[in-house]
Order: structure tokens, then C-alpha cells, then sequence
């Protein structure tokens, strides 16, 4: 098949819209690839690329056609406004073009935020009269609330009209957590097109190295944190266990990543002495995370307690169930009910740092046996669920259908 796959995110930067275009490629199909310029999440264009540079290249074997946009910056509302608006008003126009000047099967969007994506894909689908496939990762106009905290009734009316323009006009709309389903369903009789299509644990995680070097981890019982250090994440209640477990000085808290709530946090840990058994680490590239995860003894997994977050299945569980570590998380809804089903760890009300601390004093006291249990449930779990080759397996009937 000839594949035209729309995301604002691609290599260099680091999203599963690579995993999809690459391992497509592997199995015989055309994918071309219209992007942005890169800029997640540093917020700035990457060196080597701008306005005059690598417009066009072709990366193992992906033809990718990268379009203007105004870099993310620091992440602030307006900028992010900018940003996304920006990169689909220039994609839409480079769509027009691509359109006349190359015949596809089909076209897929692969949208984390923002919802704007779909805009460049429809220009494609409208003029060649394909199918259009649309991966919701991210719930719109909710993730504005939650995210963004706007709250005005005309802003999020308008953007619920984008979203339903958006989904009218998909033939498919994938879904990577099956809570999406009742959000979606709301803004329209869309249950014919809902197919489920989970998210995967990168192969640099499953089969990497495991002695990529590292800072040396302190000594004890570590459980790592890893990913976004976000308001999102409700990282403020994993401190608030940390203060609770402050005399344990054997047990630690790991985290590594980067975010917004990053220096507030390192601010709280500096104001109440928890340096000794809180550690930041900083951000790292991913082929550096199978060593962390090896070498940690749990792996801790956070969203707030709100509606988008209880129906979303935070990227990072599907990495952490390969890692054959046992997993706690404090989340409610669809991550919570994995970690149970799979019988990998525990999980605890979002926001409940008491019932944290209790679950790791739990996995703390677990002899090793049954916390090597733990992992290998969980491993299985994702054996049956979560593999790439089975998520693409499925994604290549699908596009053929």
C-alpha cells in the first residue's frame, strides 16, 4: 500500500509515529510522512533542520515532508496555541500539493495533541477520495481542561465543533484506551467507526542494552519515576510519600525525566531535607531507559484524579510491563485496572499519598520471589497485549481492510 502518515511529531523526536512508519516500511508498503519541523521538547527547531534545511529527506526508507510551524517554546498557552495552528495551516497548504502530486491508498493520522493533525489529512482525503484513519492518543476539547485549564464555555464550544468536524470526516477512528469510547460517543454516532488500537512498548526497551551508562543509583530499595515530571502526573503526591517515608532512608525515589513541576518539587525536597532519599536525575535519551528500569526494584506510574486521566492509559505502563518489574500505581480507571488485571503490582486511589507510602512499604517488605512474580505476570500480560509486531499486526489489517 501507498500510506500518507500526517502527525506534527516524528523522528528525531521520539513518538510512536516512527515505530509505525519504519516497521511499515519493513513489510513492503510506500510510507510518506508529513511533519513538522522538529522542536519536542526542547521547544526549539532541532540543529541541522529549518527553514532552507531538510525540508525533504528520506529516513530508512520514509519519504518525510517536513512543513513550517512556530516552535513550542517553553510550553505556554499561547505558544502551544501558535504552535499547533501554526504547523497544520502550513501542512494543510503542503497537503493540497502532495495531493496532486502523489496517489496514496490511504491516510493516517497519529494524534497525541493537538486535535488540529486531522485538518492536512482531510485536504488528502477530500481530493483523492481514500480512507482516513485517525489514532485519537489525546481526548479533545477535555485535554484543554485538565492540561490547560481553560475553562470558557465559547472556547471549549468551539473546539467540540473541531473535534466532531474531525471525527465526521474519519472513515476510522482508533482508539488507544477503550475509555475514549464514552467521551467520544458524546460528540456523535460514531460507535461504527470505534476500533481499539493500543500504544506499545518501544523495542529499545524490550530488547535494548541493558549496560547503557548511567549515573550510579544510591544504594536500597529504588523505585524510579520516569517520563514527564508534570502537573498531569500529580507528581506533588509522590513527594507527599516521600515525606511520609522520610525516615526510611532505605528506600528512594528515582526520577528521571524532565517537566514543569520539576523545580517545585526540587524546591519541597530542598525545604524539608528528603535529599537522601529523593533524587533527580534529569532527562535521558530512551535507549537509556531498560538500564533504569533494570536497575530499579518498582516502577511508579501517576495521573491526577480527572475525567481524562481515568479513561487514559498513560503511554509509559505498556514500557513498564515489559520491563518484568513489579509496577505501583497511584491513577484511577483504565491504567489502574491493567496493574490489577495483570496482577503485576498495586494500585491506589489517584492523589492518595497515604495509601502510596503503604504500597511501597508493601513491595518494600515483599520478599524478592514474590516480587519477581509480579514482573513476570506483568511481562506476560504484555506479551498478549502490548507487543509491537501484534499492535502493528493488527494496524496492517486494519489500512487493508
Amino acid at each position: 500500500m501507498k500510506i500518507l502518515l500526517v502527525t506534527q511529531y516524528f523522528f528525531p523526536e521520539n513518538f510512536k509515529s516512527n515505530d509505525i512508519a519504519f516497521e511499515l516500511v519493513k513489510r513492503g508498503h510506500d510510507v510518506t510522512v508529513l511533519t513538522g519541523l522538529p522542536n519536542y521538547p526542547e521547544g526549539k527547531i532541532y540543529n541541522s533542520y529549518g527553514f532552507f534545511k531538510k525540508r525533504k529527506e528520506v529516513i530508512n526508507g520514509v519519504k518525510v515532508i517536513r512543513t513550517l510551524l512556530i516552535p513550542r517554546g517553553k510550553g505556554g498557552g499561547i505558544r502551544l496555541f501558535l504552535n499547533y495552528f501554526s504547523w497544520a495551516f502550513f501542512a494543510s497548504f503542503r497537503a493540497l500539493s502532495l495531493a496532486f502530486q502523489s496517489k496514496f491508498d490511504a491516510v493516517l493520522v497519529h494524534e497525541p495533541s493537538p486535535i488540529t493533525q486531522g485538518f492536512p489529512a482531510i485536504v488528502v482525503k477530500k481530493i483523492q477520495k481514500i480512507p482516513l484513519y485517525f489514532w485519537v492518543l489525546d481526548l479533545w476539547p477535555e485535554s484543554l481542561t485538565s492540561a490547560g485549564g481553560i475553562t470558557n464555555k465559547t472556547v471549549l464550544s468551539f473546539f467540540t465543533k473541531m473535534v466532531k468536524y474531525i471525527y465526521d470526516k474519519s472513515d476510522k477512528i482508533l482508539i488507544s484506551s477503550e475509555g475514549f469510547k464514552e467521551s467520544i460517543l458524546v460528540k456523535g454516532d460514531y460507535n461504527e467507526k470505534l476500533l481499539y488500537f493500543p500504544n506499545w512498548a518501544e523495542d529499545s526497551i524490550l530488547k535494548g542494552n541493558s549496560n547503557y551508562p548511567i549515573p550510579e543509583l544510591p544504594k536500597g530499595f529504588k523505585i524510579l519515576f520516569a517520563g514527564n515530571i508534570g502537573v498531569a502526573q500529580d507528581v506533588n503526591s509522590i513527594i507527599k510519600a516521600a515525606l511520609i517515608l522520610k525516615e526510611k532512608l532505605d528506600i528512594h525515589f528515582v526520577f528521571v525525566g524532565d517537566g514543569r513541576s520539576k523545580i517545585q518539587l526540587e524546591d519541597f525536597v530542598n525545604e524539608n531535607n528528603l535529599n537522601k532519599t529523593v533524587h533527580f536525575l534529569g532527562r535521558f535519551p530512551l535507549d537509556a531507559m531498560k538500564t533504569f528500569f533494570t536497575q530499579a526494584d518498582v516502577l511508579l506510574v501517576s495521573l491526577k484524579d480527572e475525567l481524562i486521566f481515568n479513561v487514559t492509559v498513560p503511554a509509559k505502563l505498556q514500557a513498564y510491563l515489559c520491563t518484568q518489574k513489579p509496577i505501583l500505581g497511584m491513577l484511577n480507571g483504565e491504567g489502574a485496572a491493567i496493574i490489577n488485571e495483570a496482577k503485576c503490582g498495586f494500585s491506589v486511589n489517584a492523589g492518595d499519598s497515604k495509601e502510596l507510602a503503604k504500597g511501597i512499604i508493601k513491595l518494600y517488605e515483599m520478599d524478592n520471589e514474590d516480587r519477581y512474580i509480579l514482573g513476570k505476570n506483568g511481562f506476560q500480560y504484555f506479551e498478549e497485549n502490548f507487543t509491537m509486531t501484534k499492535c502493528l499486526d493488527n494496524l496492517e489489517s486494519i489500512l487493508k481492510s
